[in-house]
């Protein structure tokens, strides 16, 4: 993609619309973002922008509830949603000449939306047995303790899903009232990819979203993470047979030169992470974390774990351990790798066959018309779409100093949080499914 082929408008009322015509197939994916995810949260209300996610799926006098499912299905689109740190994001892909169904619907959701209180009193039933079953899951269970001791003062603290507590208590009014300050077209972007006439989705855009009223300037304040001074450790025991071991370190945001080698050292370390939630990783058995704890037994799989975040957020590496072993011996290996990438120069073999899996991940996730539309979008919620279009060469302009430079900058002790899973031998009880 590059930034010519995508045209850029602002209605009036603050909405920001990225087009991108698209002539392969005769589909169209449309992505509607907000700016608000966890990171908007506070004390109180954690989980409240995943909650109001799940209620934009129920319903408004336009499209009553239930109608919105069988309306995209019955034109053969699918669609989704998801809540992040950082954003809110609904998407449709769907046959092009049904694309003005899919325009509808959410410019009608973004003011028109129900909450009504036995929707309201459904869905926290829901979501309280979704936040269960992810507790069913050790890595869940280890990657909250771990992510919370290490952010104490930035709300990156606490789950997307929220606590227990918060959902136990959030009413009605303050699902509707986070939807009414967020869900403004001056908070929100439309990105659309696929096979239209620019011209004509943009003027059909307006007559859509036009009307629309801003609202007044969403509130954004978020309070910067301080230096860590020294490493934290935590442990969690729980059920299963199985330990694990995730450290987490304070990682550079999307936008701070030290990103992109980031990418780079991560690639090199435990394969390389994929942005797009849409398409699927590749082997990390060339890895130097996998060469040196899975192929030694110690550990049964290992993972890194890097994020594209408006803020400075965490890279964490996670480790299965393997049935005889010890999580501390987990970690002494892994420190051995961690302190050879600071302290020995990158061999140039291994750099480039570290970046040319970078670059690959990224192709695989560029593909398709449901993927342009989620790139043009995503790149906006922490950056622009500049970001996506240099993504390539600046990703080619990193250096093997540069990599050793990051090594020693983020992965020092002191900037980590180490957790340690440790099983019970009890198996978890089982939980129903929750869901939209």
């Amino acid at each position: 993609m590059t930034a010519a082929l995508v045209r850029r408008a602002r209605l009036r009322n603050g909405l920001l619309v990225l087009l991108k015509e698209i002539h392969a197939a005769p589909l169209v994916s449309l992505w509607t973002w907000y700016r608000v995810g966890s990171r908007n949260e506070r004390a109180g209300l954690t989980g409240i922008s995943h909650w109001v996610e799940h209620m934009q799926f129920k319903g408004s006098p336009a499209f009553p509830p239930g109608s919105l499912d069988r309306a995209v299905s019955r034109e053969g689109g699918v669609w989704n949603a998801m809540t992040w740190l950082d954003w809110t994001a609904y998407y449709e892909t769907i046959p092009s000449e049904r694309a003005d169904l899919a325009l509808r619907l959410e410019a009608d959701r973004m003011i028109h939306s129900a909450f009504t209180p036995k929707e309201v009193a459904a869905e926290r039933t829901v979501i309280i047995s979704e936040r269960q079953g992810y507790e069913n899951e050790p890595t869940f269970r280890l990657s909250e303790e771990v992510q919370a001791a290490a952010f104490r003062v930035h709300s990156y603290h606490h789950e997307v899903v929220g606590d227990v507590a918060d959902l136990s208590s959030m009413m009605r009014d303050d699902l509707y009232s986070h939807y009414r300050t967020y869900y403004v077209p001056n908070n929100a972007l439309v990105a659309v990819a696929g096979d239209f006439s620019a011209r004509e989705m943009l003027d059909r855009i307006r007559q859509l979203y036009g009307a629309i009223p801003a609202g007044p300037p969403p509130p954004h304040h978020t309070r910067a993470e301080p230096a860590q001074k020294g490493e934290r450790r935590v442990t969690v025991e729980g059920p299963g047979e199985t330990a694990y071991v995730e450290v987490a370190y304070h990682a550079p945001s999307a936008t701070d030169p030290d990103f992109f080698p980031m990418i780079v050292l991560d690639s090199v370390l435990a394969g390389p992470s994929n942005f797009n939630m849409f398409s699927g990783g590749i082997s990390n058995k060339t890895s130097r974390l996998y060469r040196a704890l899975v192929e030694t037994e110690l550990a049964a799989g290992i993972s890194g774990g890097l994020a594209a975040t408006m803020d400075p957020y965490l890279y964490s590496i996670t480790a299965t351990v393997r049935n005889g072993k010890t999580p501390e011996q987990v970690l002494a290996a892994l420190d051995a790798e961690l302190r050879r990438v600071a302290d020995e120069s990158i061999r140039r073999e291994e750099m480039d066959r570290a970046m040319k899996q970078a670059r690959a991940i990224f192709a695989y996730g560029s593909e398709t018309v449901t993927n342009q539309a989620f790139w043009m979008g995503y790149a906006e919620m922490f950056a622009s779409i500049d970001w996506f279009d240099n993504y390539l060469s600046s990703l080619a302009a990193v250096t093997t100093d540069d990599v050793q430079r990051v090594a020693r900058k983020v992965l020092a002790k002191r900037n980590r949080t180490v957790g340690f899973y440790l099983p019970t031998g009890v198996e978890p009880a089982a939980v129903p499914e929750g869901g939209r």
